[in-house]
């Protein structure tokens, strides 16, 4: 069973690894009832890019890693990350942290840019 966020962008949030409420590291407006609605503007812009790059400074060299893994294998564990690309095995789950966070903020970005505004809601 996993937790899912539908909108304007969807998708399912990483089991183990990221939270309900992730899309608020990028701003954006938040309503709480039993999920929590997101929605973004063309005002949110600044703070979007701000979270992707800081998202990307975090990963590093890790990024390039973790996209070239996520091409071959759907499964992982930490044990295969590390093996797989090298990232250090006391890194790897907060690197996971930091990559789901990244796609989910491109996403956002992406939807933003297409359409001035991006509104989902996130499960809890």
């Amino acid at each position: 069973m996993g937790r899912f966020y539908s909108g304007d962008i969807q998708g399912k949030f990483w089991f183990g690894v990221q939270d309900s409420d992730d899309a608020s590291f990028f701003g954006g407006e938040r309503y709480e009832p039993n999920h929590i609605e997101y929605l973004f503007s063309k005002d949110d812009l600044p703070e979007i890019k701000k979270g992707i790059a800081e998202c990307l400074h975090e990963l590093g060299d890790n990024k390039k890693k973790l996209d070239d893994f996520f091409k071959e294998y759907v499964a992982y564990n930490d044990k295969s990350l590390v093996k797989e690309t090298g990232i250090l095995k006391n890194r790897v789950g907060e690197c996971l942290v930091w990559y789901a966070r990244l796609i989910l903020g491109e996403k956002i970005l992406k939807q933003v840019e297409k359409s001035g505004s991006c509104e989902f809601e996130a499960e809890l």
